[in-house]
């Protein structure tokens, strides 16, 4: 049975058959600007989304980056019968092997992906309102497959609709700090590694000049982001990772939003330890006044690096924003080392492939399949540390 299917399925067995969904119709849209003014509706506060669905992040992706990677937008806007939007997907098309995808924009560079809702249609939803969702992309849209990975269970304490489509864990986690808004400093890092950090950064507090700070001026960030387009590269060809920030458009992407304001704040914030004669490290990432997300870092390849920066600058970050309130950090997917002296617990993820087609059918078991082999890799020590070998054997 296809998931599709599944969810109608689902949808004829609940007590609820007899309640008419909510959405009444979708407007598929392919145009950015058309779609801003109930995209930034959708975004403001008491909404249900993620900094990651920006229209002032998603939107600068899908111009600079997604149009070079052959992406169209295919953004879907399901509406009541009053013609009210409820739900804005934002998705892009491509076509691989004949298949028509449609997957959340943003590619490599967003950490969650997800719908922004209604906050009373998204409290509310339920396989009725995603059966009619469905049913209306099918009927409209000329897609095999919606491929719509790494998305949140919850955000901010609230279900995401989606998690009652059929699903499948991400390849990988999210690790999640938890913060007690107004609690000590030793609630988020505990006493013992606090003093590790303090010791090795009276090392950097000798230099002249140093600081951590928050970018705020456009010469400030540019100045930061050369000196990381710089640097990056170096540490990627150390690991041998490909540079994805070497890709075609990725990094007027990523310089347009870092320098693009909201708020007090920029799209991407820009996080440096810094002293006189260099930039130490940095860190970037989108906050929501509830929690702040890693995108990006890396730091100096002097001997300053053996002070620990990257770590001294994760501590004042996470201090910052736990006296700000803030209830969660994230560090971005991944099992890097260092993200698990910061986070204890995982933020869990799903992929969901929802085919259309006999050919979607085809390319969502084939999809999952990888999804899961991969997930499998990085579960397992030693398969893990199998493909790493064999990587830098032939990279």
């Amino acid at each position: 049975m296809t998931m599709a299917a599944a969810i109608q399925s689902r949808t004829a067995d609940a007590p609820a058959r007899s309640r008419a969904s909510r959405i009444a119709s979708i407007d598929i849209v392919t145009d950015l600007d058309e779609a801003e003014p109930v995209w930034r509706a959708l975004e403001e506060g008491g909404q249900l989304s993620t900094p990651y669905q920006r229209f002032d992040l998603l939107g600068r992706w899908q111009r600079l980056v997604g149009q070079h990677e052959g992406f169209s937008a295919f953004i879907v806007i399901a509406r009541d019968a009053e013609r009210r939007p409820l739900l804005l997907l934002p998705l892009s098309l491509r076509q691989s092997h004949g298949v028509n995808i449609a997957c959340f924009m943003g590619g490599k560079h967003t950490t969650f992906n997800m719908g922004l809702w209604a906050a009373d249609f998204a409290a509310q939803a339920d396989v009725v309102d995603l059966g009619a969702l469905l049913a209306l992309l099918r009927a409209q849209a000329s897609v095999d497959l919606l491929a719509l990975t790494q998305q949140p269970l919850r955000w901010h304490d609230q279900q995401n609709p989606f998690a009652l489509l059929s699903r499948q864990p991400s390849v990988n986690g999210c690790p999640l700090l938890a913060m007690t808004p107004g609690g000590a400093p030793q609630t988020r890092i505990g006493n013992s590694f606090r003093r590790r950090l303090k010791g090795k950064e009276r090392k950097l507090q000798a230099l002249a000049g140093y600081r951590y700070h928050v970018a705020s001026t456009d010469e400030d960030i540019t100045r930061l982001l050369d000196w990381f387009f710089r640097v990056k590269p170096l540490r990627m060809a150390e690991q041998n990772l490909p540079n994805v920030f070497a890709e075609p458009g990725v990094e007027t992407f990523v310089r347009s939003a870092c320098l693009a304001p909201r708020g007090t704040g920029r799209i991407i914030d820009l996080h440096a330890l810094e002293c006189d004669e260099e930039v130490i490290a940095i860190f970037a990432g989108v906050a929501d006044g509830q929690r702040f997300s890693m995108m990006f870092n890396t730091y100096t390849t002097s001997g300053n690096s053996r002070f620990s920066p990257g770590l001294i600058l994760m501590r004042n970050i996470i201090d910052r924003y736990g006296e700000r309130g803030y209830r969660t950090l994230d560090l971005g997917v991944g099992s890097d080392g260092y993200k698990r002296l910061f986070c204890k617990s995982d933020e869990p993820l799903f992929d969901s492939f929802v085919p259309f087609t006999a050919r979607g059918r085809l390319a969502a078991m084939a999809m999952s399949s990888l999804n899961r082999g991969k997930r499998l890799v990085k579960q397992n020590r030693t398969l893990f540390d199998l493909v790493r070998k064999v990587r830098r054997a032939f990279g």
